[in-house]
């Protein structure tokens, strides 16, 4: 799979004719495929996500929201856009080669890189060729500190997690947590680091913190160690994958305190993946398709009907971040100037997405509200904290 040829394909407006000249069976509900929109004038937008290997399930939902925002802006004919994916399985060089790719198409923006230690890799590029990015669930600290033209609509764990230690310090009325996290994954260290911080801030005792590996699949040892600590609740610092595993080894060993997570932990997947084992767990999001809200309702419903699914949180952030991007280059009016695009995008304020209302404060981090998150029964549901 490291071998895999990556594929680039340019996304546009399905026609008929198109679909039956290429072969390909329909746009809307797809990933895949390579139409383009014919336009001249078109905006190039590069994407960049893991659409195979171990975090595909992120990828895919960020395709499939990025895929539905374009095909909705070329129906209306008024801005085509030319969509470029790149597939860089969550590898740090890979994301590096699909970045320099792109920046030969000479790409408008680049949505992406997906994950913190692609962002790390890659950013540096990005940042040299002077093409404005936008990270879409991109959450470890210090990244855009890598240059001026790096921008995120993820919410980094230094804003997240607070959030989610307060609101359920609150609800919970927890004394002592156990911390563990993937040692080897810059999102997971950075969210374990502010847990920590914050759980003293409130008062909580930290009385153990374990580690392990991201490719690790046995975690008997560590979780020895935190029931033999007895904590009030547990923190879990990974992606879901880890995580699920984790959870269903808590559980048969009989532990069933409360169980926090990071932005690792905001997927149906998880659910899917540990079932029971995940009820009771804690995250804070951005996204929930319960909004009352008639653009977050709508873009749930068209979601659904293309993919067959609810969006996720990966999906709808994809989707804002398109519309995004959209309403830099209208502001700046060009596709072509990437100094205009970058300020325009750095100006943005108040932008109304599916994910809430956007700002990007000084270091370009957005500036949006938060909604602690409980699982039950296999899917996130809304905890109201007065």
């Amino acid at each position: 799979m490291m071998h895999m040829r990556k594929v680039m394909k340019t996304i546009g407006i399905c026609s008929m004719a198109a679909i039956m000249m290429a072969g390909i069976s329909g746009c809307g509900g797809k990933t895949g495929g390579a139409v383009s929109s014919g336009a001249k004038n078109a905006a190039k937008i590069g994407f960049t996500a893991a659409l195979t290997g171990g975090a595909a399930a992120y990828g895919k939902s960020e395709e499939e929201g990025v895929r539905l925002a374009v095909e909705e802006i070329n129906k209306k004919g008024n801005f085509p856009i030319d969509l470029l994916v790149e597939d860089t399985k969550a590898v740090p060089a890979d994301s590096m080669n699909a970045t320099k790719k792109l920046i030969q198409e000479k790409v408008s923006m680049i949505i992406g890189p997906m994950t913190s230690n692609e962002a790390k890799a890659a950013g540096p590029i990005i940042q040299n060729a002077k093409v404005p990015s936008l990270e879409i669930s991109v959450t470890a600290e210090n990244i855009t500190d890598i240059g001026d033209c790096i921008f995120r609509n993820s919410v980094p764990e230094s804003k997240n997690i607070p959030q989610t230690v307060k609101k359920t310090h609150k609800l919970l009325g927890y004394k002592t947590a156990a911390i563990l996290y993937a040692h080897d994954n810059e999102q997971h260290v950075t969210a374990q680091k502010y847990f920590q911080k914050t759980m003293e801030e409130e008062g909580v005792q930290v009385i153990d913190v374990e580690t392990f590996g991201s490719k690790d699949s046995e975690y008997s040892a560590q979780l020895t160690n935190v029931q033999h600590k007895a904590p009030d609740v547990i923190v879990v610092c990974s992606y879901y994958q880890e995580g699920s595993r984790i959870l269903k080894k808590m559980r048969e060993m009989g532990m069933d305190q409360p169980v926090l997570g990071d932005n690792g932990f905001v997927s149906p997947e998880l659910g899917k993946m540990a079932g029971a084992a995940a009820d009771n767990v804690y995250v804070s999001s951005m996204w929930s398709a319960d909004r009352k809200d008639e653009k977050v309702q709508k873009f749930v419903e068209n979601y659904t009907k293309a993919y067959g699914r609810a969006p996720d949180q990966f999906a709808a952030s994809a989707y804002d971040g398109v519309y995004m991007a959209m309403d830099a280059m209208q502001r700046a009016g060009t596709t072509t100037d990437h100094k205009k695009i970058r300020d325009a995008l750095a100006q943005m304020k108040d932008f109304k997405g599916v994910c809430g209302t956007f700002s990007f404060d000084e270091k370009r981090d957005p500036v949006v509200d938060l909604i602690l998150m409980k699982m039950q029964d296999g899917k996130f549901g809304v905890v109201d904290v007065k």
